[in-house]
């Protein structure tokens, strides 16, 4: 099914204020159609949303949908993160609304340009986030449905030039409630797939086996860069090209890699090639991994190296991923969005490395109750790689509680030399009594809203 536009005047999001929703509805804004929607709570992306000219509300009632909808002209897009009891949900199916989930709109979007798709279990936003840069650099006409915002560009949807069919569109290929089973790419790229969403899969082989399914969705004659670590998943896929990538392994790998405050400069090798000097514009060991990716497919595209190394040095990262707020000799206080306890132990060991020698205190937020029952003891030992920890009580998401399962569970395994248990609210406070050298605040819930008390709090200090 392609999705024609022009049977459509406007579409209605529910769940607009979420990061890949969001992106969508500025692109049916950006391409003249109504755009309007709902979501629970009013954030910076919601207000964003309203400054570009849409119409959102925060209560779900049915006589805040807007009245010009139709539905023979409107189009209604849902998150699954919308709860099946939603009465906004309920009365617009029973109208008889084209109802359709966020990942189907991609998929048949995607079904009518050039597409490359970045699936991991994490790296996938700064991945497909370095490929958009590099793509607008080169002046290609591309767009990018990335699943954070970029420090660039300040948007989840970058654009440059036409759309056309020579357009190349950048998608994140999620694998949460198997979204990126929707996408048919010409390239991809697999940086990772550590178990994770177990309450969706089961465990982790069943996850495994959606990955094998989704690069035998790559179109004949296509090209993927998978990660060394995961080359095993590919290795039936005969009809098309593959080619791995690792920070020492792979067939394209780092060398010479030199580090200036976790700033990494590094040479690239490859079959044939060898760049060298490229300088990275973002932190981190992780980082380095996630650029190489994205140097391959722009090379795929023909992309200059000069340009490449002209991207990667100026890409400023995305927001909440490895996000410096306050950058000075004795204070330095850092966003992440880590969620897992891979990303966690990366995230964590690079900071280790930047500040060797200084104290590193985390504030962690916990995100889903699902995640903290199956990963309990990988969250403990990740966690236990900070000085001092501040453990937050679980933000549930779309989840209800399950009995037992509480941040408690991870407190009593933790080993950090100091470790408090509090309240979101206590926060401030708590950080407010102690001598802050390197401060993060980690997780995907709305541990994000601390950010900025916290700043002021610590500039007073």
């Amino acid at each position: 099914m392609l999705l024609n536009l022009k049977n459509y005047d406007s579409i209605y999001f529910l769940g607009i204020g979420g990061i890949g929703m969001s992106a969508l509805a500025r692109w049916f804004k950006h391409a003249g159609l109504k755009v309007s929607g709902y979501d629970r709570t009013a954030t910076l992306l919601t207000h964003e949303l309203m400054e570009e000219g849409m119409e959102i509300h925060f209560e779900d009632k049915i006589e805040f949908i807007p009245g010009y909808l139709t539905k023979e002209k409107t189009l209604v897009v849902y998150t699954p993160a919308i709860p099946k009891d939603h009465k906004e949900l309920q009365y617009l199916r029973a109208q008889g609304f084209t109802m359709v989930k966020r990942s189907e709109v991609l998929g048949m979007l995607t079904k009518n340009y050039k597409t490359v798709a970045v699936a991991g279990t994490h790296g996938k936003t700064t991945t497909s986030s370095l490929i958009a840069h590099i793509l607008k650099e080169a002046g290609k006409d591309m767009v990018a449905f990335l699943g954070g915002i970029t420090a660039n560009y300040n948007s989840n949807l970058v654009m440059h030039g036409k759309v056309n069919e020579h357009t190349v569109m950048v998608a994140e290929a999620d694998e949460f409630d198997r979204s990126f089973l929707r996408l048919f790419p010409e390239m991809a790229v697999v940086t990772s797939a550590d178990a994770d969403h177990l309450d969706i899969y089961g465990d982790h082989l069943q996850m495994l086996s959606a990955y094998k399914e989704f690069i035998s969705q790559i179109n004949k004659g296509g090209y993927l860069v998978i990660h060394e670590s995961i080359a095993p998943l590919a290795e039936d896929k005969k009809q098309i090209t593959k080619e791995t990538y690792g920070t020492t392994r792979g067939q394209f790998f780092a060398s010479n890699v030199r580090a200036q405050h976790g700033f990494f400069q590094f040479d690239l090798n490859g079959p044939g090639l060898r760049l060298e000097n490229i300088q990275l514009g973002v932190p981190g060991f992780h980082n380095m991994e996630n650029a190489i990716a994205a140097t391959m497919v722009a090379m795929k595209l023909g992309i200059e190296d000069k340009i490449i190394r002209q991207a990667l040095a100026s890409f400023s990262g995305v927001k909440r991923r490895f996000e410096f707020i306050i950058r000075q000799d004795n204070l330095v206080f850092i966003d992440d969005y880590a969620h897992h306890p891979a990303e966690i132990e990366a995230f964590l060991k690079s900071l280790k490395s930047m500040y060797a020698g200084k104290k590193i205190t985390v504030v962690f937020q916990p995100h889903l109750f699902t995640r903290t029952r199956d990963f309990a003891e990988g969250f403990s030992k990740a966690l236990s790689l900070a000085d001092e920890l501040l453990l937050l009580d679980i933000y549930p998401a779309r989840e209800l509680p399950i009995p037992g399962i509480t941040s408690d569970m991870l407190f009593e395994n933790i080993t950090s030399p100091e470790k408090i248990r509090c309240t979101k609210n206590e926060v401030i406070q708590k950080l407010e009594a102690r001598n802050i050298e390197i401060l993060a605040t980690v997780g995907a819930g709305d541990i994000d809203t601390l950010v900025k008390p916290i700043k002021e709090m610590l500039k007073k200090k």
